[in-house]
Protein backbone atom coordinates (compact mmCIF):
# COMPACT_ATOMS: atom_id res chain seq x y z
CA UNK A 1 0.00 0.00 0.00
CA UNK A 2 2.50 2.22 1.06
CA UNK A 3 4.83 1.95 -2.26
CA UNK A 4 1.34 2.43 -4.15
CA UNK A 5 1.13 5.64 -2.90
CA UNK A 6 4.56 6.58 -3.31
CA UNK A 7 4.47 5.94 -6.85
CA UNK A 8 1.17 8.17 -6.77
CA UNK A 9 3.16 10.94 -5.39
CA UNK A 10 4.82 12.42 -8.76
CA UNK A 11 1.26 12.14 -10.34
CA UNK A 12 -0.44 14.14 -7.85
CA UNK A 13 2.72 16.99 -8.30
CA UNK A 14 2.45 16.86 -11.83
CA UNK A 15 -1.29 17.36 -11.72
CA UNK A 16 -0.74 19.99 -8.88
CA UNK A 17 1.62 21.90 -11.75
CA UNK A 18 -1.40 22.27 -13.75
CA UNK A 19 -4.06 22.81 -11.31
CA UNK A 20 -1.81 25.73 -10.15
CA UNK A 21 0.34 27.20 -12.39
CA UNK A 22 0.11 30.30 -14.60
CA UNK A 23 -2.51 29.63 -17.65
CA UNK A 24 -5.15 31.21 -19.48
CA UNK A 25 -6.98 28.02 -19.91
CA UNK A 26 -10.29 26.98 -17.88
CA UNK A 27 -9.21 24.11 -15.86
CA UNK A 28 -11.62 21.70 -16.90
CA UNK A 29 -9.50 21.86 -20.49
CA UNK A 30 -6.20 22.07 -19.08
CA UNK A 31 -7.51 18.66 -16.71
CA UNK A 32 -8.33 17.08 -19.82
CA UNK A 33 -4.91 17.89 -21.53
CA UNK A 34 -3.28 16.78 -18.57
CA UNK A 35 -5.25 13.24 -18.41
CA UNK A 36 -4.47 13.19 -22.70
CA UNK A 37 -0.78 13.52 -22.03
CA UNK A 38 -0.82 11.40 -19.09
CA UNK A 39 -1.50 7.56 -20.45
CA UNK A 40 -5.19 8.23 -20.41
CA UNK A 41 -5.24 9.78 -24.16
CA UNK A 42 -7.65 7.15 -25.76
CA UNK A 43 -10.48 7.28 -23.13
CA UNK A 44 -10.58 10.74 -23.61
CA UNK A 45 -10.25 10.27 -27.13
CA UNK A 46 -12.79 7.72 -26.99
CA UNK A 47 -15.29 10.06 -25.12
CA UNK A 48 -14.72 12.85 -26.86
CA UNK A 49 -15.58 11.04 -30.27
CA UNK A 50 -18.57 9.61 -28.13
CA UNK A 51 -19.71 13.11 -26.95
CA UNK A 52 -19.48 14.45 -30.27
CA UNK A 53 -21.37 12.15 -31.98
CA UNK A 54 -23.78 12.01 -29.98
CA UNK A 55 -24.54 16.44 -30.74
CA UNK A 56 -24.00 16.23 -33.79
CA UNK A 57 -26.23 18.13 -35.85
CA UNK A 58 -29.66 17.24 -37.40
CA UNK A 59 -29.46 17.05 -41.41
CA UNK A 60 -32.11 19.39 -42.78
CA UNK A 61 -35.06 21.59 -41.02
CA UNK A 62 -35.71 25.23 -41.66
CA UNK A 63 -32.68 27.80 -42.83
CA UNK A 64 -31.56 30.78 -41.65
CA UNK A 65 -33.75 34.27 -42.16
CA UNK A 66 -30.90 36.53 -41.52
CA UNK A 67 -26.79 35.85 -41.44
CA UNK A 68 -25.22 35.72 -37.82
CA UNK A 69 -24.20 39.65 -37.41
CA UNK A 70 -20.00 39.74 -37.76
CA UNK A 71 -19.71 42.61 -35.42
CA UNK A 72 -16.01 43.30 -36.38
CA UNK A 73 -17.66 44.13 -39.93
CA UNK A 74 -17.64 47.90 -40.76
CA UNK A 75 -18.73 48.62 -44.38
CA UNK A 76 -19.16 46.62 -47.35
CA UNK A 77 -15.84 46.47 -48.93
CA UNK A 78 -17.14 45.91 -52.58
CA UNK A 79 -15.30 43.23 -53.86
CA UNK A 80 -14.48 42.83 -57.83
CA UNK A 81 -17.69 41.50 -58.02
CA UNK A 82 -19.27 44.80 -56.81
CA UNK A 83 -17.07 46.53 -58.34
CA UNK A 84 -18.50 45.62 -61.82
CA UNK A 85 -22.01 45.77 -60.56
CA UNK A 86 -21.28 49.64 -59.41
CA UNK A 87 -18.88 50.36 -62.41
CA UNK A 88 -16.47 51.58 -60.13
CA UNK A 89 -13.10 51.37 -61.44
CA UNK A 90 -10.38 49.39 -59.19
CA UNK A 91 -6.48 49.99 -59.55
CA UNK A 92 -5.77 47.10 -57.42
CA UNK A 93 -6.97 43.62 -56.82
CA UNK A 94 -9.80 42.75 -54.06
CA UNK A 95 -11.23 39.32 -53.97
CA UNK A 96 -14.95 38.35 -55.94
CA UNK A 97 -17.44 38.39 -53.54
CA UNK A 98 -18.07 34.34 -53.00
CA UNK A 99 -20.50 33.16 -54.89
CA UNK A 100 -23.18 31.44 -52.53
CA UNK A 101 -24.12 27.71 -52.05
CA UNK A 102 -27.23 27.93 -51.26
CA UNK A 103 -30.59 29.72 -53.03
CA UNK A 104 -31.70 31.72 -52.50
CA UNK A 105 -28.63 33.71 -51.01
CA UNK A 106 -29.26 35.80 -47.79
CA UNK A 107 -28.77 39.34 -47.66
CA UNK A 108 -25.30 40.07 -47.63
CA UNK A 109 -23.86 36.46 -48.01
CA UNK A 110 -20.56 36.23 -49.26
CA UNK A 111 -19.93 40.02 -49.26
CA UNK A 112 -16.34 41.05 -47.80
CA UNK A 113 -16.79 43.76 -45.53
CA UNK A 114 -13.81 45.52 -44.51
CA UNK A 115 -12.53 45.46 -40.31
CA UNK A 116 -10.31 48.35 -39.93
CA UNK A 117 -11.12 51.87 -39.51
CA UNK A 118 -7.94 53.31 -40.78
CA UNK A 119 -7.63 51.15 -43.59
CA UNK A 120 -8.91 53.43 -46.06
CA UNK A 121 -10.06 52.32 -49.57
CA UNK A 122 -7.35 48.83 -49.39
CA UNK A 123 -8.61 47.21 -46.15
CA UNK A 124 -5.63 45.32 -44.90
CA UNK A 125 -8.40 42.38 -44.08
CA UNK A 126 -12.09 41.70 -44.90
CA UNK A 127 -14.06 39.09 -43.63
CA UNK A 128 -17.66 37.45 -45.42
CA UNK A 129 -19.92 34.60 -44.30
CA UNK A 130 -22.14 32.67 -45.73
CA UNK A 131 -23.88 29.12 -45.81
CA UNK A 132 -21.37 25.77 -46.87
CA UNK A 133 -23.65 23.50 -47.02
CA UNK A 134 -27.26 22.80 -47.78
CA UNK A 135 -27.85 19.57 -45.47
CA UNK A 136 -26.96 21.82 -42.78
CA UNK A 137 -28.56 24.90 -43.43
CA UNK A 138 -28.05 26.41 -40.22
CA UNK A 139 -24.54 26.41 -40.51
CA UNK A 140 -22.50 29.17 -41.35
CA UNK A 141 -19.06 29.86 -41.93
CA UNK A 142 -17.11 32.43 -41.65
CA UNK A 143 -13.73 33.26 -43.43
CA UNK A 144 -11.37 36.49 -43.49
CA UNK A 145 -9.19 37.44 -46.43
CA UNK A 146 -5.62 39.42 -45.40
CA UNK A 147 -4.24 41.13 -48.19
CA UNK A 148 -0.18 40.14 -48.40
CA UNK A 149 0.77 43.78 -49.27
CA UNK A 150 -0.85 45.46 -46.48
CA UNK A 151 0.16 43.36 -43.80
CA UNK A 152 2.56 41.51 -41.91
CA UNK A 153 2.10 38.37 -40.05
CA UNK A 154 4.00 36.91 -37.06
CA UNK A 155 4.14 34.38 -35.78
CA UNK A 156 4.36 34.27 -30.96
CA UNK A 157 4.73 30.95 -29.57
CA UNK A 158 2.55 30.67 -26.39
CA UNK A 159 3.36 29.92 -22.32
CA UNK A 160 2.88 26.07 -22.97
CA UNK A 161 2.73 25.19 -26.77
CA UNK A 162 4.56 24.90 -28.43
CA UNK A 163 6.12 22.11 -26.03
CA UNK A 164 9.98 22.24 -27.17
CA UNK A 165 12.91 23.67 -25.28
CA UNK A 166 13.16 27.66 -26.62
CA UNK A 167 16.01 29.97 -26.46
CA UNK A 168 13.44 32.44 -25.64
CA UNK A 169 9.40 32.02 -25.62
CA UNK A 170 8.68 35.84 -26.14
CA UNK A 171 5.92 37.97 -24.65
CA UNK A 172 3.87 35.05 -25.25
CA UNK A 173 0.74 37.74 -26.15
CA UNK A 174 0.55 40.73 -28.69
CA UNK A 175 3.38 43.01 -27.53
CA UNK A 176 1.84 46.45 -26.37
CA UNK A 177 4.12 48.19 -28.47
CA UNK A 178 2.86 46.66 -31.55
CA UNK A 179 -0.97 47.43 -30.82
CA UNK A 180 -1.00 50.31 -32.71
CA UNK A 181 -0.64 48.11 -36.17
CA UNK A 182 -2.45 45.23 -34.85
CA UNK A 183 -5.67 44.24 -37.29
CA UNK A 184 -6.43 40.61 -36.17
CA UNK A 185 -4.91 37.74 -34.48
CA UNK A 186 -5.63 33.87 -34.92
CA UNK A 187 -5.11 30.20 -33.86
CA UNK A 188 -2.32 28.07 -34.76
CA UNK A 189 -2.46 24.65 -35.29
CA UNK A 190 -2.91 21.43 -33.50
CA UNK A 191 -0.31 20.37 -30.62
CA UNK A 192 3.15 19.15 -31.67
CA UNK A 193 2.42 16.23 -29.43
CA UNK A 194 -0.28 15.80 -31.54
CA UNK A 195 0.39 16.52 -35.25
CA UNK A 196 3.90 15.44 -35.03
CA UNK A 197 5.29 18.44 -37.00
CA UNK A 198 7.98 20.72 -36.75
CA UNK A 199 8.65 24.01 -35.36
CA UNK A 200 10.46 26.89 -36.73
CA UNK A 201 11.21 30.33 -34.74
CA UNK A 202 13.31 33.29 -35.61
CA UNK A 203 14.66 30.88 -38.28
CA UNK A 204 16.00 28.43 -35.75
CA UNK A 205 14.92 25.05 -36.20
CA UNK A 206 13.23 24.13 -32.37
CA UNK A 207 11.74 20.51 -33.99
CA UNK A 208 12.64 18.76 -36.71
CA UNK A 209 10.20 19.42 -39.67
CA UNK A 210 8.83 16.47 -41.59
CA UNK A 211 8.37 15.89 -45.19
CA UNK A 212 5.04 16.09 -46.72
CA UNK A 213 3.29 17.80 -43.90
CA UNK A 214 1.57 20.86 -44.15
CA UNK A 215 3.44 24.14 -42.62
CA UNK A 216 2.47 27.91 -42.37
CA UNK A 217 5.89 29.66 -43.31
CA UNK A 218 7.18 32.90 -43.40
CA UNK A 219 10.06 33.77 -45.34
CA UNK A 220 13.23 36.71 -44.49
CA UNK A 221 11.27 38.70 -47.52
CA UNK A 222 8.62 38.96 -45.82
CA UNK A 223 6.77 36.58 -47.84
CA UNK A 224 3.59 34.15 -46.27
CA UNK A 225 2.95 30.95 -48.07
CA UNK A 226 0.53 27.22 -47.28
CA UNK A 227 2.87 24.40 -48.48
CA UNK A 228 3.79 20.75 -48.63
CA UNK A 229 6.79 20.82 -46.56
CA UNK A 230 9.81 18.99 -48.62
CA UNK A 231 13.02 20.31 -47.51
CA UNK A 232 13.84 18.15 -44.80
CA UNK A 233 14.07 18.51 -41.02
CA UNK A 234 16.41 21.71 -41.11
CA UNK A 235 14.81 24.86 -42.29
CA UNK A 236 16.57 26.70 -45.25
CA UNK A 237 18.43 29.97 -44.16
CA UNK A 238 15.57 31.66 -45.99
CA UNK A 239 13.00 30.64 -43.77
CA UNK A 240 12.05 32.75 -40.70
CA UNK A 241 9.02 30.87 -39.15
CA UNK A 242 7.52 27.76 -39.91
CA UNK A 243 4.83 26.13 -38.29
CA UNK A 244 3.76 22.39 -39.28
CA UNK A 245 0.34 20.62 -38.89
CA UNK A 246 -1.59 17.74 -40.58
CA UNK A 247 -0.99 17.16 -44.59
CA UNK A 248 -2.11 20.14 -46.78
CA UNK A 249 -5.98 19.69 -47.16
CA UNK A 250 -5.90 21.62 -50.70
CA UNK A 251 -3.30 21.74 -53.21
CA UNK A 252 -3.35 23.18 -56.74
CA UNK A 253 -6.41 24.37 -55.90
CA UNK A 254 -8.24 20.73 -55.35
CA UNK A 255 -9.48 18.76 -52.74
CA UNK A 256 -6.46 16.56 -50.88
CA UNK A 257 -8.44 12.87 -51.95
CA UNK A 258 -7.24 11.40 -48.78
CA UNK A 259 -9.63 13.44 -47.07
CA UNK A 260 -11.63 10.47 -45.86
CA UNK A 261 -8.41 8.89 -44.43
CA UNK A 262 -9.54 9.06 -40.70
CA UNK A 263 -6.53 8.29 -38.95
CA UNK A 264 -4.24 11.07 -41.42
CA UNK A 265 -6.36 13.84 -39.86
CA UNK A 266 -5.54 13.81 -35.72
CA UNK A 267 -5.45 11.87 -32.93
CA UNK A 268 -7.68 12.89 -31.45
CA UNK A 269 -11.26 13.30 -33.41
CA UNK A 270 -9.82 11.99 -36.91
CA UNK A 271 -11.37 13.87 -40.33
CA UNK A 272 -15.07 12.98 -40.06
CA UNK A 273 -16.27 14.05 -36.55
CA UNK A 274 -18.35 17.43 -36.49
CA UNK A 275 -16.59 20.02 -34.62
CA UNK A 276 -15.22 23.46 -35.02
CA UNK A 277 -12.89 23.49 -37.30
CA UNK A 278 -10.51 26.18 -38.30
CA UNK A 279 -7.68 26.63 -41.44
CA UNK A 280 -5.53 28.42 -43.18
CA UNK A 281 -4.97 28.83 -47.34
CA UNK A 282 -3.01 31.02 -49.67
CA UNK A 283 -4.97 32.01 -52.81
CA UNK A 284 -3.24 32.70 -55.99
CA UNK A 285 -1.96 36.06 -55.56
CA UNK A 286 -0.14 35.13 -52.01
CA UNK A 287 -2.53 36.15 -49.99
CA UNK A 288 -3.88 34.02 -46.58
CA UNK A 289 -7.23 33.01 -46.44
CA UNK A 290 -8.54 31.62 -43.25
CA UNK A 291 -11.71 29.82 -42.16
CA UNK A 292 -13.94 28.82 -39.52
CA UNK A 293 -17.22 27.41 -38.62
CA UNK A 294 -18.63 24.66 -35.97
CA UNK A 295 -20.05 21.34 -36.93
CA UNK A 296 -17.91 20.80 -39.51
CA UNK A 297 -15.45 17.38 -40.99
CA UNK A 298 -12.17 17.68 -42.81
CA UNK A 299 -13.50 17.81 -46.34
CA UNK A 300 -15.75 20.05 -45.12
CA UNK A 301 -13.69 22.87 -44.34
CA UNK A 302 -11.28 21.60 -47.18
CA UNK A 303 -14.63 22.90 -49.30
CA UNK A 304 -15.21 26.12 -47.73
CA UNK A 305 -11.33 27.14 -48.38
CA UNK A 306 -11.64 26.16 -52.05
CA UNK A 307 -14.61 27.94 -52.63
CA UNK A 308 -13.10 31.16 -51.18
CA UNK A 309 -10.37 31.00 -53.51
CA UNK A 310 -7.52 28.78 -51.63
CA UNK A 311 -5.17 27.02 -54.03
CA UNK A 312 -3.34 25.50 -50.86
CA UNK A 313 -4.83 25.12 -47.38
CA UNK A 314 -4.19 23.55 -44.16
CA UNK A 315 -6.48 22.49 -41.06
CA UNK A 316 -5.20 24.58 -38.12
CA UNK A 317 -6.76 23.70 -34.13
CA UNK A 318 -10.28 22.66 -33.61
CA UNK A 319 -12.88 22.67 -30.89
CA UNK A 320 -14.58 25.31 -29.52
CA UNK A 321 -12.37 26.28 -27.24
CA UNK A 322 -9.14 26.53 -29.60
CA UNK A 323 -10.44 27.94 -32.44
CA UNK A 324 -10.28 31.87 -32.80
CA UNK A 325 -9.98 34.73 -35.15
CA UNK A 326 -9.90 38.31 -34.34
CA UNK A 327 -10.13 41.82 -35.97
CA UNK A 328 -9.52 45.00 -34.37
CA UNK A 329 -11.42 48.19 -35.54
CA UNK A 330 -9.15 51.03 -34.29
CA UNK A 331 -5.38 51.31 -33.13
CA UNK A 332 -4.36 49.78 -29.73
CA UNK A 333 -6.42 46.66 -30.23
CA UNK A 334 -9.60 48.57 -30.17
CA UNK A 335 -12.66 47.22 -30.98
CA UNK A 336 -11.30 43.44 -31.06
CA UNK A 337 -14.25 41.31 -32.50
CA UNK A 338 -14.00 37.06 -33.33
CA UNK A 339 -14.79 36.61 -36.44
CA UNK A 340 -17.65 34.47 -36.04
CA UNK A 341 -20.58 35.38 -33.31
CA UNK A 342 -20.39 32.11 -31.72
CA UNK A 343 -16.81 31.30 -30.94
CA UNK A 344 -16.24 30.44 -27.37
CA UNK A 345 -13.21 32.30 -26.62
CA UNK A 346 -13.81 36.47 -25.84
CA UNK A 347 -12.18 38.61 -27.86
CA UNK A 348 -9.32 39.90 -25.80
CA UNK A 349 -7.15 36.62 -25.97
CA UNK A 350 -3.93 37.08 -26.89
CA UNK A 351 -3.86 40.70 -25.67
CA UNK A 352 -2.58 39.01 -22.20
CA UNK A 353 -0.53 35.68 -22.21
CA UNK A 354 -2.19 32.88 -24.08
CA UNK A 355 -0.88 28.91 -23.58
CA UNK A 356 -0.90 28.36 -27.22
CA UNK A 357 1.06 29.86 -30.46
CA UNK A 358 -0.72 32.02 -32.38
CA UNK A 359 -0.05 34.20 -35.48
CA UNK A 360 -0.80 38.04 -34.92
CA UNK A 361 -1.40 40.28 -38.32
CA UNK A 362 -0.01 44.02 -38.27
CA UNK A 363 -0.69 46.58 -40.71
CA UNK A 364 2.51 48.42 -42.72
Amino acid sequence: MGAACLCLIPVVISYLGVAFGSSNTGLGIRTVEWLRDNGARGIVNKVENIYYSLNAPAKGGPGLPTLPKQSGAIAAAGGAGSATRTRVRIHYYRPASLTPVMSPALPGEGVWHATYGPGGSRPPVLITSFRPDPNYPRLVAGVAWIDHTRTSTVLYPGAAEPAVAMNSRGPEEIPPSKRGQLVAAFNSAFKLADSGGGFVYGGHTYKPMQNDRSAIVRYRDGRMDVINWTAGPDAPSDVLYARQNLPLIVEHGQLNPNLSDGPEWGATLGNAIRVWRSAVGIDRRGNLLYAAANDQTVSSLALILQRAGAVRAMELDINTYWTSFITYRQPGAIGASNLNPDMDRSSQRYLTPDDRDFFAVYAR
